[in-house]
């Protein structure tokens, strides 16, 4: 049983860009780590990266995890240098204030997201919801220099460190970058042991524009069984009710009842009750009633369908820069995934 995180690790995984479409750098990184855990590792021509590592059985388990998060591509430059760019995944606008970006051109260039000063609005339009096509690039730079290194097509990053506040790690895309982190732990935690069914480990791309990634991968392996790896709301701040809360940092690992993508199969959500009992991991139930995960793809892309549950991991200020997940949660998911993959062979398979 894992009890200590890797902080350094996680950081790096956190901080490396990679939004939907552009994952080269985040999928390098865990390849560097990954390749020698499993039988065969592999990426497929969407940009899925895959380890295999053979079980007891030939039964297939897929665990996917995606490596892509939320950010912008450039669609213009204009006369005088600013950027214009359409979201690659969803943002809520007034996330976007004050904020630093990378734009990744022919070098990385730093950016800051601009809008009208308040000073200058008119009373209507303080009034107003903020839009994205409110929002342009800053790059302090002259147009000609601009168009030097950056085109339509460049993608975008938002730009934050990773820290440690009090019992969490808060920064930028914790979604989806913690479930990364987490199934590359497990998979050195199963270094030296045989899952019971034959492991299929993906890092999955594009989730965050439709579960494109994982709908490729489950049409390419065919699992019998699959679980998706992703973060979750946790609305516990003031100003929730219960009924909204989805989910609490601290409270343990959050096993999937539903989301809008999916409902998971009751023979996974009991199973995955029963591994953490058994082996004393704390956790809770989750019920997401909009967003979805890979989970959906993995469950509906294979012919027959799959055995598909999902393990989700809190997080607070989800879709932010200041994305919060409890390090105690992070392990008891380690831990439950770990367990759940050496004993797959005690889900039931049947509905007799």
């Amino acid at each position: 049983m894992q009890r200590k995180n890797d902080f350094k690790r996680l950081k790096e995984i956190s901080e490396t860009p990679g939004v939907s479409g552009f994952e080269h750098k985040i999928r390098d990184l865990v390849h560097a780590n990954v390749h020698k855990f499993g039988d065969k590792v592999w990426t497929d021509n969407l940009g899925n990266l895959i380890v295999f590592k053979k079980g007891k059985t030939d039964k297939k388990l897929l665990v996917a995890a995606h490596m892509d998060e939320i950010g912008f591509i450039i669609n213009h430059v204009d006369e005088n240098g600013f950027l214009r760019f359409h979201p690659l995944g969803g943002f809520d606008p007034k996330t976007l204030t004050a904020q630093r970006v990378v734009v990744h051109g022919k070098k990385d260039i730093v950016g800051v997201m601009g809008s009208k000063p308040i000073h200058i609005m008119k009373p209507e339009e303080r009034k107003k919801s903020v839009e994205l096509d409110d929002f342009f690039i800053d790059t302090g730079m002259k147009a000609e220099e601009v168009k030097k290194y950056i085109e339509q097509g460049n993608p975008v990053t938002r730009d934050r460190s990773m820290i440690e506040m009090g019992d969490c790690y808060n920064g930028k895309s914790m979604d989806n970058r913690i479930s990364v982190y987490i199934l590359e732990q497990v998979l050195q935690m199963l270094s030296d042991e045989t899952p019971a069914f034959d492991l299929y480990a993906v890092f999955t791309v594009q989730e965050e524009v439709g579960l494109r990634g994982a709908q490729v991968a489950a049409q390419a392996i065919e699992p019998d069984v699959a679980i998706g790896l992703d973060t979750t709301i946790a609305f516990d701040t003031p100003g929730s009710q219960p009924q909204e809360q989805v989910s609490k940092l601290g409270d343990g690992a959050a096993i999937k009842i539903m989301d809008a993508s999916v409902i998971s199969d009751v023979r996974m959500v009991e199973f995955f009750k029963r591994t953490a009992k058994n082996h004393q991991i704390k956790f809770q139930t989750e019920m997401l009633p909009a967003g979805g995960t890979d989970t959906g793809s993995l469950q509906r892309m294979v012919k027959g369908g799959s055995i598909a549950g999902a393990l989700s991991i809190p997080t607070r200020h989800i879709h932010q820069v200041i994305e919060s997940v409890h390090k105690q949660d992070v392990l008891d998911t380690i831990n439950l995934l770990f367990y759940s993959i050496l004993e797959m062979d005690k889900l039931k398979m049947d509905y007799s």
